[in-house]
């Protein structure tokens, strides 16, 4: 029996026999396909884009934002439907039963291991929605509903915790080179500095000048800044007015 059909009457369904069909073959899909094969689910594809899904129970959308609406109008009724996306609502795969699932993690390749991470899901009928916790919980991942009136806070939270993460460390290698200084000296101490933050909150992790008050070394390294690499001088002023703000809440005793 296929999991569309027999998900109604448990309430504790697991994936069974279902057919899940991936279209979109980029690094999402390829990694999704390879990963639900390796835990023994039906799947096939990842299929190009415009395939119809006509042979799928559930049929997962790895495919650009922009695209899912044009993709979703292109599949036959009757299957569950669901996209990877953390940004977009439920509404562009209307009129099918729809479910998100969005892995909160950077798929770099398609031998990508979701294992152990976290995912945002969400349903437009309390059956898409557990298809959606069923798939993660597959995948080894632990899920989180994530509404549609939550989507652009919580994806521009994911967007700030990794990609400008990696663009702040960009700047900073960059400024470190000009004193003859690899990026490889600079990672003990920003793995330091996120375990710290994922142990104890964003206020006690802090360190530095600017929580300790020193007011006259922030300035030499704004000088040094704006000498080397002025084109990130705007950034550093933005980010040392944030981190005094920062450490001002902790020496007030407010957690972050």
């Amino acid at each position: 029996m296929s999991f569309a059909a027999d998900l109604p009457s448990r309430a504790d369904s697991e994936l069974g026999s279902a057919r899940v069909k991936v279209i979109g073959a980029g690094r999402m899909g390829m990694a999704i396909a390879r990963s639900l094969s390796a835990c023994g689910i039906n799947v096939s594809g990842p299929a190009a884009r415009g395939d119809r899904g006509e042979d799928a129970d559930i049929v997962l959308l790895a495919v650009p934002d922009a695209a899912i609406e044009e993709a979703a109008g292109l599949l036959a009724p009757g299957a569950l439907v669901g996209h990877f996306s953390g940004a977009s609502e439920l509404a562009p795969l209307a009129p099918h039963e729809a479910f998100s699932l969005h892995p909160l993690t950077s798929v770099a390749d398609a031998e990508h291991d979701f294992r152990g991470g976290y995912a945002a899901i969400d349903g437009s009928t309390a059956r898409a929605e557990l298809a959606a916790r069923d798939l993660a919980s597959v995948l080894g991942m632990r899920s989180f509903r994530v509404r549609d009136e939550d989507r652009g806070a919580y994806h521009a939270a994911a967007s700030m915790a990794a990609n400008f993460l990696v663009t702040l460390e960009g700047a900073a290698e960059q400024l470190a080179r000009t004193a003859g200084v690899g990026r490889e000296a600079l990672v003990p101490l920003v793995r330091g500095a996120l375990d710290n933050w994922a142990t104890r909150g964003a206020a006690a992790a802090l360190t530095g000048p600017i929580a300790r008050g020193d007011d006259g070394t922030v300035a030499r390294q704004r000088h040094a800044v704006a000498e080397r690499t002025p084109e990130h001088l705007a950034l550093f002023d933005a980010l040392a007015e944030s981190t005094r703000v920062l450490a001002g809440q902790f020496r007030s005793g407010e957690q972050v």
